[in-house]
């Protein structure tokens, strides 16, 4: 048992010196502008309903928080009553109420509910394809216009954390998700997990969130992932960023657990920010996978794994 449920995951928050090159990047790699909250927080969203994806806050450069969305604000107050925390108005577009954690790393975790929703923008997807079983635009040429892709949404967090399976017990008793897949170290330790949301039959991506330990290192954020309209999205938004000067840094190819079409890129400051496209989704009772270290660090097709991405 859990104390809640979440939906998915919300947004995340970083520290920048500069959130005028922050935007630029971020235009680039597909974001748009969101509200203007009128308290010098740095606001992007997608295209899809959610008031911002991406938050960034004046400061020395690093990761922030995260926040996860609840069903509702009762169940914000059965979590704060439980961890002895309180219920506050969430700031930024779109209000809300949030409960404010720390999860056992250290990494402070926003809840919120209530936020509203905003109207979605066009995603653009490109012309349909052409495939072995159907053919989705007979007598038409496709063209695929050049210009950054479209984030549509956040898709998961991935962590780097002291100890995985604590790690997977704190989320999972209050936050009631899913182990989709579980890797497990040569001597038997479960080294990473790929934790998504329960959704009951309504399909959840395989991964909300996603937890591994290193020995001999200190908690930190690993990536952000994003994502994007379709395959065209990503390879348009790859060209872009890569005329653009930024710093790529692994992909594309196609992930083995989750299964999605990746690209990976560098903020300004180094964050890791991921575009991704077509990934697996699964109902509440899909059993756990169970796997070694190199299926995780594995691709079905393109590049290996730079080494400074374990």
């Amino acid at each position: 048992m859990s104390i809640i449920t979440i939906e998915d995951v919300e947004s995340v928050r970083f520290a920048a010196p500069d959130l005028s090159a922050m935007k630029a990047f971020l235009r680039d790699f597909g974001f748009a502008d969101a509200q203007d909250g009128g308290d010098g927080v740095l606001r992007m969203r997608g295209t899809g309903t959610a008031p911002y994806l991406h938050e960034t806050v004046q400061g020395d450069p690093g990761f922030v928080s995260l926040a996860l969305r609840a069903r509702s604000v009762s169940d914000l107050h059965a979590l704060a009553a439980a961890e002895g925390a309180t219920v506050e108005a969430a700031a930024g577009p779109g209000g809300g109420s949030v409960v404010r954690l720390t999860d056992p790393n250290g990494f402070p975790v926003e809840v919120i509910a209530d936020k509203a929703r905003v109207a979605g923008l066009p995603h653009g997807v490109r012309d349909p394809w052409n495939t072995m079983t159907a053919r989705g635009r007979p007598g038409a040429p496709k063209r695929v216009a050049a210009g950054a892709a479209h984030v549509v949404r956040l898709g998961h967090v991935v962590l780097g954390v002291n100890d995985t399976a604590e790690s997977w017990e704190w989320y999972r008793a209050r936050f009631g998700v899913l182990m989709s897949d579980e890797v497990r170290a040569p001597n038997g330790a479960l080294a990473a997990a790929f934790i998504r949301c329960d959704r009951g039959d309504d399909p959840a991506d395989h991964h909300t969130l996603n937890f591994a330990a290193i020995p001999g290192r200190p908690p930190a954020f690993h990536h952000a992932a994003f994502e994007v309209a379709d395959l065209d999205d990503l390879m348009a938004g790859h060209e872009h960023l890569k005329q653009a000067g930024y710093r790529h840094d692994w992909g594309v190819g196609r992930h083995i657990l989750g299964s999605q079409v990746f690209d990976y890129w560098k903020d300004p400051w180094g964050h890791r920010v991921e575009h991704w496209t077509d990934g697996d989704v699964f109902t509440a009772d899909a059993p756990t996978g169970v796997n070694d270290l190199g299926v995780m660090m594995g691709q079905q097709w393109g590049p290996g794994s730079p080494a400074d991405f374990v």
